[in-house]
């Protein structure tokens, strides 16, 4: 079985290809932020390469979005959009009204990837696939995923599903273990697009990382989006909202890691690491 891993040379032209989509690998993370704040930094992020944004209903800016690519300068069709539809919008009556204010907020008339949110707390999984598949079918979305879901859950949507799920978005960084969700992953030729990379802070305090760091000259944070996206069927998603940090979260593509540090890295992994797990809408995690 295939095991792709991105092309390109900078975070402006590299892509993997996946279930017929072009996924720029490194994504600018939106979640926490809003307003002009939001805004300013996005058409920040955009002016410096990053070509992939990562939003969602529940984070309410997807306005903010919108108005940052416009600003930006950047063209509609360099910059892939993702979004997420929220749980209380699953059902048959409220799913594509709901993809239609997002096109709204967004100012666009397609949505490059559309995702649900989470697993539970709006609809059985079979009606999410069902408003995915009707969002590609609209035209509305040119490509379909989920977000938060675990392996089986992932095995069977990508089975029931008229289009290829190109992602699965979970939490993943060097302490969590997503080897059973990866191996599915690959499985249903997808891609795991990784949030929460930083593990809130964590990263920077561990040793091996800064040993790491210091050794190729780089910052801890680019060593661990370098981590993510060497790995094969692997998205990262960069947030900051340090505007000095952008340009240095781009520059992972001049320098790789060799196996031994990549197996160290992998080997950070511990029980109790997770982070985002909220009770009502989490599935049982593999």
């Amino acid at each position: 079985m295939e095991h792709p891993i991105f092309s390109g040379s900078d975070a402006a032209s590299a892509i993997l290809t996946v279930g017929g989509a072009n996924i720029p690998v490194l994504g600018f993370g939106t979640y926490g932020m809003s307003g002009p704040r939001l805004q300013n930094i996005l058409v920040a992020a955009l002016r410096q390469g990053f070509r992939h944004v990562d939003t969602a209903q529940m984070y309410q800016n997807e306005t903010d979005v919108g108005l940052a690519i416009r600003a930006s300068g950047i063209p509609r069709n360099e910059v892939f959009v993702t979004t997420k539809v929220w749980v209380s919008n699953y059902s048959r009556a409220q799913f594509m009204v709901s993809v239609d204010e997002s096109l709204k907020k967004l100012q666009t008339d397609h949505i490059d990837l559309l995702l649900v949110h989470w697993p539970r707390g709006g609809a059985p999984m079979e009606d999410q696939v069902d408003g995915l598949n009707l969002a590609v079918e609209s035209g509305k979305a040119r490509h379909i995923g989920v977000s938060n879901y675990n392996a089986d859950l992932l095995r069977r949507a990508s089975a029931a599903s008229r289009y290829p799920l190109v992602t699965n978005e979970v939490e993943y960084h060097p302490f969590l273990e997503q080897d059973v969700v990866l191996g599915q992953v690959a499985s249903s030729r997808s891609s795991l697009m990784a949030y929460c990379g930083m593990a809130v802070g964590r990263v920077f305090e561990t040793p091996l990382l800064k040993g790491i760091a210091a050794r190729h000259q780089r910052s801890v944070a680019q060593i661990v989006l370098r981590w993510l996206i060497q790995q094969p069927r692997v998205v990262a998603l960069s947030r900051t909202e340090n505007f000095e940090r952008i340009a240095d979260n781009t520059k992972i593509f001049d320098f790789t890691l060799n196996d031994d540090d990549m197996a160290a890295i992998s080997a950070l992994k511990s029980s109790g690491s997770r982070i985002v797990n909220p009770p009502h809408l989490a599935p049982v995690w593999d």
